[in-house]
């Protein structure tokens, strides 16, 4: 079932929402406790893995900001115990440059992700995005769209009646394709327009494709509601149906599945003849359009 990230915190009684920050840098841990301080939020600190799920347990959070590179029991290890005992958001501090780790931390349930150096004031803008959306209000009206429903009261996404495990982003995702279908976006599009983001790892958009591709998919490696626009980005398509419950209107359907081409590879991963990806003017069962992945689709936009 999706995941509310409901808070058993103040941000429930209209008070300042609770973050707990994570970091065994205590310069770090001081510079960011003050920022969020200074927007309006209550803080917790920790140093450690332990004492962190020690603290979540006893003041359950409405986020979570947990570094990456915890000694002995790592940011990773503490984000999955914590989602164990209850659902809540989480932005992962990483040092690491590496786009191999920051992609990890985002599949492992990460709901957005910071390098280290960083600025405080964007670290505070990316909590206070992220918050808004665990407390929608007033809530858009429920939308269903062939095989798939959703109800953002709720917080709850289902695809032929079935719930949906859904992140937080997800979810996001999923409302916006299903409110706009038939129009192509860019990953620059989807980042600002579903996120708020105006900056920030286009790699971030590629996860979140995947993952919800995986999710919502007969079969991800050749998807036919999310579809790759070969220099483009993605475009949103229903599978059964062109019949919409609420905002947003049908775009015009494509002419059968997605059809893969020579070297296609697993959901969302990038590589030649992606699965699903087609070239503008085309017309047909998913043409493909040649070497066009998920990691570039955009850089021809």
């Amino acid at each position: 079932m999706q995941q509310s990230y409901e808070s058993t915190g103040a941000a429930d009684a209209g008070g300042p929402p609770h973050v707990l920050v994570v970091d065994d840098d205590p310069t770090v841990a001081e510079v960011v406790a003050g920022y969020l301080l200074r927007a309006g939020c209550t803080v917790d600190r920790a140093g450690d893995g332990p004492s962190a799920l020690a603290r979540a347990h006893t003041h359950r959070p409405d986020l979570v900001v947990l570094d990456l590179m915890l000694p002995g029991m790592d940011g990773l290890e503490v984000c999955r115990r914590m989602r164990e005992r209850h659902p809540v958001p989480v932005i992962m501090l990483t040092a690491r440059g590496d786009e191999d780790d920051r992609i990890l931390g985002l599949e492992r349930g990460a709901d957005d992700y910071v390098t280290k150096p960083f600025s405080p004031r964007e670290l505070v803008l990316r909590v206070e995005s992220v918050l808004r959306r665990t407390r929608p209000d007033p809530a858009p009206d429920p939308v269903r769209l062939g095989r798939l429903a959703l109800d953002p009261a709720a917080r709850l996404a289902t695809r032929d009646g079935t719930p949906l495990s859904l992140t937080l982003r997800e979810f996001d995702l999923l409302a916006f394709f299903l409110r706009h279908p038939g129009r192509a976006y860019s990953r620059e599009e989807l980042m600002r327009e579903v996120w708020g983001w105006e900056f920030g790892d286009l790699s971030t958009v590629t996860v979140h494709i995947r993952r919800l591709r995986a999710k919502i998919e007969d079969d991800p490696a050749a998807p036919r509601a999310i579809r790759t626009v070969w220099g483009v980005g993605y475009r949103f398509e229903a599978e059964e149906t062109d019949e919409v419950d609420g905002t947003g209107g049908s775009g015009p359907g494509e002419a059968g599945p997605g059809a893969t081409g020579s070297g296609a590879m697993g959901p969302g991963m990038t590589g030649p003849g992606e699965a699903g990806a087609t070239r503008p003017g085309m017309t047909g069962p998913g043409a493909t359009g040649p070497g066009e992945g998920d990691g570039g689709a955009d850089r021809h936009a």
